[in-house]
């Protein structure tokens, strides 16, 4: 499929996991992607597995969601190398290492991770948003079932969940312009956060369909959701998680077997 062919998409958090897939996909579909990550060395990296063909698309930038300067950077730098952006995906993010609200974390704790999460796609919409104002004009937000359910994380959790109703208050006023704006929410993916926690596949008993996510399962849905398969779609949040927020039916049929 061709479905990004002459299209321009800006991808932050590009240079590893769900970012790198994304990456992967959209260039794949002919997108020219702009590679956009704190870890320019590795977005490199990124951008050197790509065919010939899709590697003389790529630009890298550097961006940081929590430096308003650099994510203005990163877009005027973009678009003066590329002359137009299509589509924006923001997969940049993360939960940081601090206690819970209830747990001893403080205010500064809080402000930091909503601050990674919530305002920094904030941030890198209103940067990018004049250069999308036009017809076929596409923003994928990836938020997490973290912000649909009780999975833990609070102030994580309470971010994620902020980009459902940005999104749908986006969508509402860029369509007339013809931009969409939608959210995709993994679940456990495997990546590179798992590797110091005992890696994903101990959650995978979770999942009706028995797995734990990867990184492409999200980047497909990212890539429909930002093509014009999905020209109809806007201010929605597209759940992909193996089936974990169906109902706890697989830990109870677990619990039962153990007992």
């Amino acid at each position: 499929m061709d479905r990004f062919a002459g299209r321009v998409a800006l991808v932050t958090g590009a240079a590893h996991g769900i970012g790198a897939a994304v990456v992967r996909r959209l260039s794949g579909e002919g997108a020219a992607v702009v590679l956009a990550d704190v870890d320019t060395a590795a977005a490199e990296e990124t951008a050197a597995t790509l065919e010939p063909a899709a590697r003389e698309r790529t630009l890298v930038v550097t961006c940081d969601l929590t430096d308003p300067a650099s994510v203005d950077a990163a877009v005027e730098a973009a678009v003066a190398r590329r002359g137009r952006l299509d589509v924006v995906v923001n997969v940049a993010g993360g939960a940081l290492p601090h206690p819970d609200q209830l747990d001893g974390g403080t205010d500064d704790d809080w402000a930091a991770t909503v601050d990674l999460n919530l305002a920094g796609p904030a941030r890198v919409l209103r940067a990018t948003a004049p250069h999308l104002r036009r017809p076929g004009g596409a923003v994928v937000l990836v938020g997490s079932v973290n912000g649909l359910a009780a999975f833990g994380g609070d102030a994580y959790s309470a971010a994620k969940a902020g980009l459902g109703v940005l999104a749908r208050n986006l969508a509402v006023r860029l369509g007339p312009d013809g931009v969409r704006v939608n959210v995709v929410a993994p679940g456990t993916v495997r990546t590179r956060v798992w590797d110091d926690q005992g890696g994903p596949d101990r959650l995978a008993p979770m999942y009706p369909l028995g797995r734990v996510g990867e990184p492409e399962d999200v980047a497909a849905a990212v890539a429909f959701l930002a093509s014009d398969d999905a020209a109809w779609i806007t201010g929605v949040t597209l759940p992909v998680e193996g089936g974990v927020l169906a109902g706890p039916l697989a830990a109870f049929a677990r619990l039962a077997d153990e007992t």
